[in-house]
């Protein structure tokens, strides 16, 4: 524990004497002021850059996305519109003239000097994808058409075609582009598949597209692959997918991430697995068949959603995830089946969620937090493999006096004895010398993910169970992204064990670190969160309250009926008649007559990914057979994530109530009295 103790800095900075008194408590009607940014495009002249701030509409419901303005120069930002449809993915005519962006399932475009919308297309079953080319002179998109499989049965469907099949009907994709010009749309490709994403190179000579045979999500694991148009001669052809399929460690892969190199020569696009690490891959085109590439990632990185070549050069920018921070990394010179060196474009303590190039390759624009402020927008000036960065505009600034809570970076050993680390929040201005807290274990989903080291306020409990005194402990457990191919791969084939045994000593640790009341402990989560949960309340009765969201409690149902089922899959190695006994094992059902923990169940009414059979079999056990303390919370019309405000408030306020009552011994409707 000598180790662990330091690694606390439990001991905030002196505020410097301008900055605002930070003495407001965050509570939940706060969490609804929060605003994040998206999708930020320069301007050609590189004066400005237009993006998408998601803000809660009350009266909506939800969050409602509008596009916004902000000068480079002087961080003026400007709302441009003001619908309650709803904007995303601006993008500029390269004369500056117009900005694209989409809306309702339709494009529309949008003088950024003031003026109505004016919609663009007018597809009769809306717009499912589009892309502006280069040159601004036309606009292609993808729209549906029926797909009525011709088969033995065919006729028969057709005649009963109000009820569901499995299979023989549904939607297919059909590609156009649209002239700018003479505003004529002329269809380009129709080939009986679904087009799952696009990109269009910039002399538009090829159009690369993900395509599936049907368009329920299973096809997208091992049934993608990328099809690469040549526009001139109409030539379809698919790229060969041994390096994604039978060479990788599962044949499960999403293809993602695809984009041209500015001198349309290379395409890059990656395949992102659960349990494994993603990978990218090029494909470089010339005379004859192209040339096709795994590349290299530095350190064992972990491959983010997001991927742009630098403007003017074959250099390829990531977002990579590294020990909890999301940073922007640069492979170099991508070409002729290698690469050069790597490069960081942002460094530190940062979690960039978006990034966008000036045309001019000059300057970088992010969407970032860090342990120390919420959601900005900064924006780097770029030399050859270095930024400058300034901050361009914050987008919360109603938090500059909220006590936001200290977040740090918390390491133990787990048993076996891999180093393992956390993200702790605590309360605004805690020190060791106020004793241990109420702490609230939150497990992330995933589990091909991490708890990102910066601050937030979430429904999951960040931000908000730090204002109450309590300290909120995010492992990042065996199976996490950015800790290395070994700590990433070491959950497969030991799910329900090595993750439950990294959490547990976790919590030991902390304990032990004299931060976390051993007396007064919950755990939550959502989706794999939720899993863990179920699993960890079967393992130990330590934990004085639970919270399980859209938690797994069966992983041969699991299997049965959610929407990507590749998952299980890798996770146990096997199908379910070939490996019975590791289902069985990874699942919490199985252990559930230990579970002596009051426990709190949240799902939506139509989770496709961990449908509510999980959550009502979980209730059943614990309420009708075991008399345990349980409550079933089921949201209406929500799928794997809650979207509505009302959803959202009344999820925080269950939590709250849960853990006050049985964790605190405070009543539900009585003062909360504090820790």
């Amino acid at each position: 524990m000598r180790r662990i103790v330091p690694l606390l800095l439990l001991l905030a900075s002196p505020a410097l004497a301008d900055e605002p008194v930070r003495d407001h408590d965050i509570t939940i009607d706060d969490y609804f002021t929060v605003d994040y940014a998206e999708s930020p495009a320069f301007s050609p002249d590189g004066r400005s850059v237009a993006f998408v701030v998601q803000r809660w509409d009350l009266e909506l419901d939800r969050r409602n996305p509008d596009l916004w303005l902000v000068d480079v120069a002087t961080g003026e930002p400007r709302r441009l519109t003001f619908s309650e449809a709803g904007e995303a993915a601006p993008a500029w005519s390269p004369d500056g003239r117009w900005i694209y962006f989409g809306r309702a399932g339709q494009v529309f475009r949008l003088d950024p000097e003031g003026g109505e919308a004016r919609q663009v297309t007018r597809a009769v079953r809306g717009v499912t994808g589009w892309e502006l080319a280069a040159d601004g002179g036309s606009l292609w998109y993808t729209t549906t058409r029926d797909r009525q499989e011709e088969d033995p049965f065919a006729a028969l469907r057709a005649s009963h075609a109000s009820l569901q099949y499995g299979h023989g009907t549904g939607n297919l994709s059909v590609l156009r582009r649209l002239d700018l010009d003479s505003w004529r749309s002329e269809q380009v490709l129709d080939e009986g598949r679904v087009i799952g994403s696009f990109a269009v190179s910039p002399d538009q000579a090829r159009v690369a597209m993900v395509t599936t045979p049907d368009e329920e999500m299973i096809w997208d694991e091992g049934h993608s692959r990328v099809d690469v148009l040549d526009v001139a001669s109409g030539t379809l052809s698919t790229l060969p997918d041994a390096l994604w399929r039978e060479q990788a460690p599962s044949p499960y892969g999403w293809l993602v991430r695809l984009a041209w190199s500015p001198d349309s020569a290379a395409l890059s696009f990656g395949a992102d697995f659960d349990g494994f690490p993603g990978e990218a891959f090029v494909a470089q085109f010339g005379q004859g068949e192209p040339e096709l590439w795994r590349l290299d990632r530095p350190g064992e990185l972990s491959i983010g959603w997001g991927a742009a070549w630098r403007p003017g050069t074959r250099d390829l920018c990531l977002q990579a995830q590294e020990r909890g921070r999301i940073r922007v990394r640069c492979l170099g010179e991508v070409r002729d089946g290698g690469q050069g060196a790597d490069y960081l474009l942002a460094e530190g303590d940062v979690v960039v969620w978006d990034f966008a190039f000036a045309p001019s390759g000059d300057a970088l624009v992010v969407v970032r937090q860090d342990p120390d402020s919420l959601y900005e927008l900064q924006v780097g000036t770029l030399g050859k493999r270095a930024a400058r960065w300034r901050p361009l505009l914050d987008l919360n600034p109603q938090a500059a006096t909220w006590k936001l809570p200290q977040i740090r970076v918390f390491e133990w050993s787990a048993p076996d004895g891999t180093q393992v680390e956390g993200i702790l929040e605590l309360p605004a201005g805690w020190t060791e010398a106020d004793g241990p807290l109420p702490t609230l274990v939150h497990l992330h989903g995933g589990p091909t993910w991490a708890t990102p080291y910066r601050v937030t306020v979430h429904p999951g409990g960040q931000g908000l169970f730090a204002s109450r005194g309590w300290a909120l402990f995010s492992p990042n457990y065996r199976g996490s992204t950015g800790y290395g191919d070994a700590f990433l791969t070491g959950l497969v084939g030991h799910a329900n064990d090595v993750e439950v045994a990294d959490i547990l000593s976790g919590v030991d640790a902390l304990v032990a670190a004299g931060v976390a009341d051993a007396d007064r402990l919950g755990v939550a989560g959502w989706s794999n969160g939720g899993y863990l949960t179920n699993c960890v309340i079967a393992e130990t009765d330590r934990f004085e309250a639970a919270a399980s969201g859209a938690g797994v409690f069966d992983q041969t149902l699991q299997w049965a009926i959610e929407d990507t089922p590749g998952h299980v899959i890798n996770y146990v190695e096997g199908l379910p008649w070939e490996v019975p006994e590791a289902l069985r094992e990874a699942s919490p059902l199985f252990d559930a007559g230990s579970i002596r923990t009051p426990t709190l169940i949240h799902v939506g009414e139509h989770d496709p990914r961990v449908p509510p059979a999980h959550s009502r079999a979980l209730y059943r056990a614990l309420s009708f057979y075991l008399e345990v303390p349980a409550e079933l919370v089921v949201y209406p019309r929500a799928g794997h994530g809650l979207h509505l405000a009302s959803h959202r408030r009344g999820k925080i306020e269950w939590d709250f109530a849960w853990f006050d009552r049985w964790v605190l011994g405070i009543e539900p409707g009585t003062e909360q009295a504090g820790p």
